[in-house]
């Protein structure tokens, strides 16, 4: 069930350093793409930043949800959720929801991140699985993709092919490392044109869906939204490709080649 929900995620990646960047989004972004198996169209995501009053407090919420159409509904039906609670001073996520329903599993969990009360470290309390202490800077699977558009891809025309980024994230109640590895510039035709992309390979774990740990690539816009464009999964039984299909409310135009 976690692969499936990455692959609807499609999402996603990063490091553990940083500096004050400039801000790739900013709330009103809204993503939308199409899930394509071959050539049928087997679901849909969207992914959503706006500002929120959260106890008291003004954050980012960002959220993305993905859901199986068609044919691909009638025999897996999926609609999973995953909503992250971002302190903008930090960048680094307060609360988080994870919704799942894929066939017949379920699954709901809620988990609060005190990052304050330890210097060392930080402090999670899970609706499922009670308190655990996580390493320093600790992110959600949702917060550490647009950590990773502000903190690495700023660095982008500094990146040399082979280069490993690793960060640990908090994901499916446990202590999950995103490893991505920097393929090198590549161009994406989506609507209105062809985009400069960061190409990464995010490391897979071989087993169920997938043949080796090099079976996953995304490509992100080179521009200075560092727009996720692209998505393909090599699978089992073929590819999937999650690919943009509309977007609104972006910090800067795209840039097109």
């Amino acid at each position: 069930m976690k692969n499936v929900a990455i692959v609807l995620l499609s999402l996603l990646f990063l490091t553990t350093v940083c500096n004050a960047q400039k801000q790739p989004y900013t709330p009103g972004e809204k993503v939308k793409y199409q899930i394509r198996y071959g050539p049928v169209n087997a679901g849909v995501a969207t992914l959503h930043i706006r500002e929120k009053e959260w106890k008291n407090k003004t954050v980012w919420h960002a959220s993305i949800s993905g859901n199986t159409t068609g044919v691909a509904d009638a025999l897996y039906k999926v609609r999973d959720t995953y909503e992250s609670y971002i302190d903008p001073a930090t960048d680094l996520p307060l609360f988080s929801i994870r919704n799942i329903s894929e066939g017949r599993y379920r699954k709901y969990n809620e988990v609060s991140f005190d990052h304050v009360t330890r210097s060392d470290s930080a402090i999670l309390m899970s609706d499922l699985s009670g308190k655990h202490i996580a390493p320093k800077g600790i992110l959600d699977i949702l917060s550490c993709f647009y950590w990773f558009r502000k903190y690495e891809l700023a660095n982008g025309d500094t990146l040399n092919k082979g280069d490993t980024f690793t960060i640990m994230t908090w994901f499916a109640d446990e202590l999950y490392p995103i490893i991505l590895r920097y393929k090198g510039v590549e161009y994406v035709k989506i609507k209105g044109g062809k985009v400069k992309c960061y190409c990464f390979n995010p490391v897979t774990e071989v087993g169920r869906l997938f043949k080796t740990n090099e079976d996953m690539s995304i490509w992100f816009t080179a521009d200075e939204n560092f727009l996720p464009v692209k998505i393909r999964f090599d699978i089992f039984v073929g590819s999937v490709y999650v690919e943009i299909q509309s977007y609104e409310g972006l910090a800067k135009p795209l840039k097109f080649n």
